[in-house]
């Protein structure tokens, strides 16, 4: 199993913005077929360090990894929507 954690911090951070950015992540539920697990939530804590939302996805192996960075739906729908809503981000990809 590879999976690939990405963390999300956003210029808008507004409770109603934090939700549309988790909406949009989780879109990708049942779209992507290379995408077998997908877990989206959201900071609780508000530190210092804290990200905004978070996701964990987990593929069969890294080249579907590969595969799901260039599907459509990530791209146009998940990408196309989420970049311009954020400040930074940062993964870690790894395999179990």
């Amino acid at each position: 199993m590879f999976t690939h954690i990405v963390f999300f911090r956003l210029k808008d951070k507004s409770p109603e913005n934090v939700e549309k950015a988790k909406d949009i992540l989780k879109a990708m539920e049942g779209k992507i077929p290379q995408l077998k697990e997908l877990t989206v939530g959201k900071d609780v804590v508000h530190s210092a360090r804290s990200f905004d939302v978070g996701i964990i996805t987990k593929f069969n192996s890294q080249k579907e990894m590969d595969e799901y960075q260039v599907h459509p739906f990530h791209v146009n729908e998940v990408l196309a929507n989420l970049k311009p809503m954020l400040e930074s981000s940062a993964a870690i990809d790894f395999e179990e």
